[in-house]
């Protein structure tokens, strides 16, 4: 059975049972806790936590899940995967225990000819929590599974939770013995490799806290309800039911393998070293192309850096099976017809997911390049130094600064006839796990500390949003905390988070900044800095108490600053147009990647596989200042989310959006899903002025622009700036140009010039350098302290003279220039004194300590620098010995 297959059969097994379909959600949601979604109920967490009324009481879903805590391990083993899809059921405090077991049990046992898996009831096998007899009874009622087949675990294996503070419960899983083949009879507790779970019942119905209660962690509290959450892993029911070994050999992920065998020639299956290689590129590339799907871009932090990890362990792992040539866009085209049929928007979006794979390869390929100069000279320098082992801290810089992983460093070394400080190199990366850790612990906790506000929520309802129409209106606190905590009242002076009923004033989202203004009533006046959305549909206000006492139950009119207000919709919606420029310049590709509204000002970054030209910027700029003059009317309305999309309207990577969704429509020109505030009439605008561009990570590039009345201060600045240019030059501002490229070029021949003199200068004390040489053990050695302010190229040019001086004496030259707080060094030697062994590189260490520096070269020329200028004079006297010694 095709594993599309499978997916539809579920999902339709329990749309029969009154589950509304869900589409999966993005893998990237806004939740403080999770980097990428890793289990199918991340979407359902509000209706788990009773933040918001769910829509309907049953769902279903196949949600695409990333998890990355074991990517080393990706490979190594036919278990770890980071990309899956997780098949689920979910009951809002709808059925329970009884009711899961049930729709399980008849999915997985029911004949394929009437639309079930087939699978052998005898074969299957059951878990529960270690002291639920109620569920190991439930089990026996509705399946008549026999007691020997059902075990009981503890919280280690039968507590469900994300592994972040949120819901979580008791769980019941289903395992499919593959048969004694495969290992030892005695069920999972005994043998989780011969009995495969398949299938996880959650009994969601509690609250954790930072601890896990698998590790012995407190419960918070109970969830409001008792729910559902299932998860059954679709590519472990299909490698059962294609009669494969491992996921990896299923139809999704094999091909990906038989285009890696195509490129390398070596076949999967016949070498263990191989075919972790084969299973790193077939998971990476899943997993590649469905984040660049869902938005992600390759860079140095958060998701962007687990991307990139991903993208450059399957170019390593192609290197290692002998191919060198760009691979990626090839792999990603695999992907894209295994994945398209269930997640058509991979072959809409493909040109720009191949473009974003073919960007990245290119980059790491020149980043191989150098990352390999630094092995090599890491390698010399422990070769040269009489060791075989390279220090581990060289390893971590590789891995940490170049992408290299340790397999392919230990590779290499084996090639130069060295080891690797394994030990070193993973104490360093544990060093760097914790940092991360404690990073991540200090972030905010996100679910754990926001029952206060939840309550709230719970009293009271949502908070109605009046800002579309009104930007003043009279409400009702009804939530009032100071330091996190709830409090009755808050005098004069203090800053709180205030709850209101009904608000005029926006909270920060969609790269809309928040509004500011005022709240005002009987004897208090409040100034609001900031509103944001603690948790959905609750507007928290955060105040200063200007004058007067607010207490909960105050009634207040709020204003909103609406010059502030105005400012901030018109580069609102400058950003629409601009987005809608760029595409119509770039095409689908260039996808909205970020933005930031602010006052007047406002930022768009979006995707692109190569260099943005300053051209197309100036087209950009122009199409949007002239659609400004047809003065469109700006219309705003509810629709369906599908309904929408068939318009044509955009919607954004990584939004979440319901089925009923805001529609911001400037004409045929610009159509986006957005909640945002924004001018009546595009004319209102004025003037869109693009002022910076740049690139901000590997395929996405930023542009900034004025909107308005700021942007119309920058342009008479810039006049004001050519102008004055012009007067100071004395010619016409259109003759600018030619008049500046005539002083740039003889301001440059001018340089050139006093370099030339100044390396004149230096040059002529050679000779006096040269007759001061001294004889130490029968070389002559010239070491000396410089001037300040001679750069290295004068350094360097200087010990050249001052070496062919000497003639053909064994001579050594060491230079040293201070330059401020930092110094450079010239170490050079003449034939004569290499033939007795004096090579310059292998002289630097000698006084490389005493000046705070390092450096390295061939054996006639070494140079580097250093960071401490005054122990030149104790350098000098370490370099004198060490050459008496030899």
């Amino acid at each position: 059975m095709e594993t599309h297959e499978i997916s539809n059969r579920f999902l339709k097994h329990f749309e029969q049972r009154g589950h509304t379909r869900v589409p999966s959600a993005s893998l990237i949601l806004d939740d403080p806790n999770l980097l990428f979604v890793n289990a199918g109920m991340v979407q359902f967490k509000p209706y788990f936590l009773g933040e918001v009324p769910p829509p309907y009481p049953r769902a279903t879903s196949i949600q695409k899940c990333v998890r990355t805590g074991d990517i080393d391990e990706v490979g190594k083993t036919t278990r770890h995967n980071t990309f899956f899809q997780m098949a689920g059921n979910f009951s809002f405090g709808d059925y329970f225990k009884e009711g899961a077991i049930e729709h399980a049990w008849d999915l997985l046992t029911k004949s394929q000819a009437d639309g079930g898996f087939g699978f052998d009831p005898a074969r299957l096998w059951a878990t529960v929590y270690e002291d639920d007899a109620e569920t190991a009874g439930l089990w026996r009622k509705v399946t008549g599974i026999p007691a020997e087949r059902i075990q009981y675990r503890g919280a280690e294996d039968n507590y469900w939770d994300m592994g972040v503070p949120g819901p979580g419960g008791p769980c019941s899983e289903i395992y499919f013995d593959r048969g004694p083949e495969y290992g030892r009879e005695g069920g999972p507790a005994v043998d989780e490799d011969r009995y495969l779970e398949i299938w996880n019942l959650v009994f969601m119905q509690e609250l954790r806290g930072d601890v896990s209660p698998k590790k012995g962690g407190p419960v918070l509290g109970e969830l409001p309800k008792k729910n559902i959450d299932t998860g059954m892993g679709v590519e472990r029911v299909a490698y059962l039911l294609q009669g494969v070994e491992n996921v990896y050999e299923t139809d999704l992920v094999r091909p990906v393998i038989a285009k890696a065998e195509e490129f390398s020639g070596h076949k999967y299956g016949r070498d263990h070293t191989d075919d972790v290689r084969f299973r790193v590129i077939a998971d990476h590339a899943r997993s590649g192309v469905m984040l660049i799907g869902d938005g992600v871009t390759p860079g140095n932090e958060a998701r962007g850096y687990v991307l990139r990890r991903l993208l450059r362990r399957i170019v390593r792992s192609m290197r290692l099976l002998g191919v060198h040539e760009p691979v990626l866009p090839e792999f990603a085209t695999v992907v894209r017809d295994a994945m398209a049929p269930s997640y058509p928007d991979i072959a809409r979006d493909f040109d720009r997911i191949s473009d974003v794979m073919r960007a990245e390869e290119e980059a790491f390929l020149a980043t191989l390049t150098s990352g390999s100069r630094i092995f090599d000279l890491a390698a010399e320098e422990t070769k040269s130094s009489g060791g075989d082992i390279l220090a581990g801290d060289k390893a971590f810089q590789l891995h940490d600064t170049y992408g290299f992983p340790i397999d392919l460093t230990l590779e290499m070394a084996a090639e130069q006839g060295l080891q690797v400080d394994e030990d070193g190199f993973r104490t360093l990366m544990e060093e760097q796990r914790q940092r991360a850790k404690a990073d991540a612990a200090s972030r905010k906790s996100g679910h754990g500390d926001l029952s206060v506000y939840r309550q709230v929520l719970e009293q009271h309802g949502e908070t109605q949003f009046l800002g579309y129409t009104d930007l003043q209106a009279t409400a009702k606190v009804i939530g009032l905390l100071a330091d996190g905590r709830p409090v009755r009242s808050v005098a004069e002076g203090g800053k709180a988070e205030l709850v209101l009923d009904r608000t005029p004033f926006y909270a920060e989202s969609g790269g809309q900044v928040a509004d500011t203004g005022v709240l005002v009533g009987d004897g208090v006046e409040l100034k609001v800095h900031d509103v944001q959305k603690i948790v959905p549909g609750l507007f928290v206000h955060r105040v200063e108490v200007l004058s007067g006492e607010v207490g909960v139950g105050t009634e207040l009119t709020g204003s909103v600053d609406a010059h502030r207000r105005a400012a901030i919709a018109r580069s609102h919606s400058a950003t629409h147009l601009v987005h809608a420029a760029v595409r119509g310049a770039y095409g689908r590709r260039a996808a909205q990647a970020g933005s930031l509204n602010s006052p007047g000002r406002m930022r768009f970054d979006f995707t692109t596989a190569g260099a943005v030209s300053p051209d197309v910027l100036t087209e950009v700029e122009e199409e949007v200042n002239d659609y400004l003059q047809t003065d469109v009317e700006v219309q705003t309305y509810v629709t369906t989310k599908d309904k929408a999309l068939e318009l044509g309207a955009i919607a954004l990577f990584g939004e979440k959006y319901g089925n009923d969704v805001r529609v911001v429509d400037m004409g045929e020109y610009s159509r986006e899903l957005c909640g945002g505030t924004h001018v009546d009439r595009i004319g209102q605008l004025g003037l869109v002025k693009l002022v910076g561009d740049a690139s901000i990570g590997s395929g996405v590039h930023r542009v900034e622009a004025l909107v308005g009345q700021d942007a119309l201060r920058y342009v008479r600045k810039e006049q004001l700036l050519v102008s004055q240019l012009a007067s100071t030059l004395k010619v016409p501002t259109d003759q600018l140009p030619s008049r500046i490229d005539d002083v740039l070029g003889r301001l440059r021949n001018a340089e050139k010039e006093i370099e030339r003199l100044k390396t004149q200068q230096v040059l002529g004390s050679a000779g006096s350098l040269a007759e001061r040489a001294q004889d130490v053990g029968g070389v002559a050695l010239v070491a000396e302290k410089l001037a300040d302010g001679v750069d290295s190229g004068g350094v360097r040019a200087l010990a050249t003279e001052v070496r062919n001086r000497l003639g053909s004496r064994p001579g050594v030259v060491a230079l040293f220039a201070p330059q401020g707080e930092k110094l450079s060094f010239v170490v050079a030697t003449t034939a004569a004194a290499r033939d007795k062994g004096f090579a310059a590189g292998k002289l630097v260490p000698s006084f490389a300590e005493s000046i705070g520096g390092r450096g390295g070269g061939k054996p006639d020329m070494a140079q580097g620098g250093g960071t401490n200028p005054g122990g030149i004079d104790q350098a000098i006297a370490a370099l004198r010995t060490a050459i008496a010694a030899r």
